[in-house]
């Protein structure tokens, strides 16, 4: 296999000022603690879906149009988890503005572009997470459930379309990759009883790879610099080094010692 280490991509340079001046305002905004997330949220969304219609008496529009303009405020609306009875409401309604804000960002048209999707849905995880490290990057329609019981280190990567049940709490240690389409969970229900749930913390330890499609049941550990491989189902713990594969998911092989590769840049890394 060839080393093939991501490269740059330069913008614009009149659209990546333009990016970086517009994620700022949103940056200083929220670190006001006069803000008022749901506030802020039905104002940006409003400016991305809505541009024409943010100063309009409701009123005067169609019922539809009404009805679509009640979505962009959080406060409208209701997620999945807040029908879950072990929520904890208090820090739930904290952080669901900015969860319906990244949910929405990502239907939007700018949803898809890498550059300033990352960058934005950093700074909504830093204040979302119970705790977020540097450099953390999310790509689009990543699926959060509570969003503060997750704990996340440093230079993790989540790719598009992943499912992070944070339920019962996930620890995601530094180094981490999540690849698209993957599911990882902290919650189950019973056999014959769904409404009986436990809620164990799932742990995903450093340098931990999960690949394309994979799911990570309820309380498992996946140890150090593990590795689960396409479409596997990890039920119980792995252990160090290691790559798993099958449902359920099965050691197959000790992962052999790393190449030697000079240190290369990242390009989506921060930047302030």
């Amino acid at each position: 296999m060839s080393f093939r280490p991501l490269r740059d991509v330069p913008l614009p340079e009149a659209a990546d000022a333009a990016y970086d001046a517009w994620l700022e305002s949103i940056d200083q905004e929220l670190s006001d603690p006069d803000c008022d997330p749901n506030a802020l949220c039905r104002r940006i969304l409003t400016e991305i879906f809505y541009p024409d219609l943010g100063g309009r008496d409701p009123g005067a529009l169609p019922q539809p149009a009404r009805i679509a303009l009640l979505q962009m405020d959080p406060r409208n609306i209701t997620l999945e988890p807040e029908y879950y009875h072990d929520i904890d409401a208090q820090k739930y309604y904290r952080v669901k503005p900015l969860i319906w804000l990244w949910e929405m960002f990502d239907k939007s048209p700018l949803g898809e572009n890498v550059d300033l999707g990352v960058k934005f849905r950093r700074i909504l995880a830093r204040r979302i997470f119970k705790r977020c490290g540097k450099n953390f990057k999310a790509f689009h329609f990543v699926k959060l459930s509570f969003g503060y019981n997750l704990e996340v280190g440093d230079d993790v990567v989540v790719h598009r379309h992943v499912l992070l049940d944070d339920r019962g709490g996930i620890v995601i240690g530094n180094r981490a990759s999540i690849s698209d389409f993957a599911n990882v969970y902290s919650h189950s229900h019973d056999v014959t009883d769904a409404r009986i749930v436990t809620t164990p913390r799932t742990i995903i330890g450093d340098g931990v790879r999960i690949t394309y499609h994979a799911t990570v049941l309820a309380g498992v550990h996946l140890a150090e610099d593990s590795m689960v491989g396409a479409m596997a189902v990890v039920s119980k713990d792995t252990e160090a080094h290691v790559v798993y594969a099958g449902i359920p998911a099965k050691p197959i092989k000790e992962k052999p010692e790393a190449e030697r590769h000079p240190p290369t840049p990242d390009p989506l890394a921060n930047r302030r």
